[in-house]
């Protein structure tokens, strides 16, 4: 019988802080598995989560090892490697039926009428802080040496050799950049892209430019140190944005430059910034498509100019991930040496020396940073 495990785990109390402290992780239900956490990736979301108004288990990229099965678990087994998905489909939703697993009507923890998390075991009583029951981040809360999680929030990891940092970014910032170009806009061979913003999103999304085979793929940021880091990573061409260029729209006028006075077939947006929620439909051709990335969710103004004419502009959620399709796909990337991860980590770190890790990222000086569990 799996008994129940004592770990440290980084805890956001709600108002802007965090602790490391032991939290217990108890053994599996039927349609759980519980995970021993190798590496877990760190993006702003996780730095929200200390403002979540609540105390919450961090972490939602992850990647780690089956250290013990629910008995009605199939198709994984104790010491696989698995990569976990913070989208944890129910599969049975009408959105699920239709492929779209990454806003599952009953357990998306950020589609609106969905419960918001996990249901069952895994979230009422499945980890134990303090003597009662604590959430995990996106249902899975990665910053934890053990995490309980559903089946369908883990996918089997194929590539032994990929280590479990690069593995464990797979999980968010990856997906949702180049699942945002191969999924979500489906860029066409030959054609121009504009990528707004190069943190680690942004140079997912040169990424998946670059695997569609982009003829151009221009990079714009403010940071000169970041668009250098976006040409190791597949952009063609750079342009550097002056922080008072409102709506990035001078930006735009050496977009045209370089698309033959027309503007880019497609323009990603990546920076998380509400005032240029806008920006990529200034950089677009007439019937070109803006694709908003970094997930803005504040009430901007849009000039419907922008939208002259024929322009799409479309909002995707995790790069229209399927896990179980999507997460080989990446690992294939990978091996082909089309999707670099292991140069996304620029740094890894103890779970201790989280606040450092944040820091980092909040300072621009890292892709991506790791936590790495021994």
């Amino acid at each position: 019988m799996i008994e129940s495990r004592k770990c440290q785990a980084a805890i956001a109390n709600g108002g802007g802080g965090f602790e490391i402290d032991t939290v217990i992780v108890n053994a599996p239900q039927e349609d759980e598995v519980l995970v021993k956490m190798k590496a877990a990736g760190l993006c702003h979301t996780d730095y929200d989560s200390l403002r979540w108004g609540k105390p919450i288990i961090m972490g939602h990229e992850g990647a780690g090892i089956v250290e013990a099965i629910g008995s009605a678990v199939t198709n994984l087994t104790v010491g696989d490697e698995v990569i976990l998905n913070w989208a944890t489909p129910c599969r049975h939703c009408f959105q699920c039926k239709l492929g779209n697993e990454h806003i599952c009507e009953n357990n998306s923890p950020v589609v609106a009428g969905s419960n918001g998390y996990t249901e069952g075991h895994a979230h009422l009583e499945g980890t134990i802080w303090k003597g009662n029951p604590i959430e995990r981040s996106f249902n899975i809360g990665t910053l934890s040496e053990y995490s309980l999680v559903k089946v369908s929030a883990v996918v089997k990891k194929s590539n032994r050799k990929m280590p479990f940092s690069s593995a464990s970014i797979i999980s968010c910032g990856i997906m949702t950049g180049v699942g945002s170009v191969v999924n979500s806009a489906q860029v066409k061979q030959g054609s121009s892209v504009v990528v707004l913003g190069t943190g680690g999103v942004g140079l997912s999304v040169i990424q998946g430019a670059k695997i569609s085979k982009a003829s151009k793929i221009i990079a714009i940021d403010i940071n000169e140190e970041r668009l250098q880091l976006a040409k190791k990573f597949g952009a063609t061409h750079l342009i550097r944005a002056d922080k008072n260029d409102q709506g990035l729209l001078e930006a735009a006028k050496k977009v045209k430059l370089l698309t033959e006075n027309r503007g880019a077939d497609y323009a990603f947006e990546c920076t998380a910034v509400p005032e240029l929620g806008a920006a990529p439909l200034a950089m677009i051709r007439n019937a070109g498509t803006a694709v908003q990335v970094s997930g803005i969710e504040e009430e901007i103004t849009i000039d419907m100019n922008l939208f002259e004419w024929d322009k799409v502009y479309i909002n995707p959620l995790y790069g229209g991930c399927n896990p179980a399709r999507d997460f080989p796909i990446m690992e294939s990337y990978y091996e082909s040496g089309e999707l670099l991860l292991d140069e996304m980590v620029t740094k890894t770190y103890v779970l201790v020396e989280l606040q450092q890790a944040f820091d980092d990222m909040l300072a621009g000086r890292n892709a991506k940073g790791v936590i790495v569990f021994d």
